[in-house]
């Protein structure tokens, strides 16, 4: 994964959960939900894309 191409994609999330949260009108409950959907899920893209989802999914719970 290049690193311009993680930059470019942070940028564009951000600028359009921006405009969602600037122009869109919602329920602030409702814009809690999207950003913290919107950050868990860039979380784990950026995860996934240094190699570290592949030892996450490995772990076991319980026995």
């Amino acid at each position: 994964m290049l690193l311009t191409h993680v930059v470019i994609v942070l940028i564009v999330v951000g600028v359009l959960l921006w405009l969602v949260n600037s122009y869109i009108p919602m329920a602030r409950s409702i814009k809690g939900i999207l950003n913290a959907v919107v950050v868990i899920v860039v979380v784990l893209w950026l995860l996934n894309g240094v190699g570290w989802m592949g030892s996450i999914r490995g772990m076991r719970l319980g026995g």
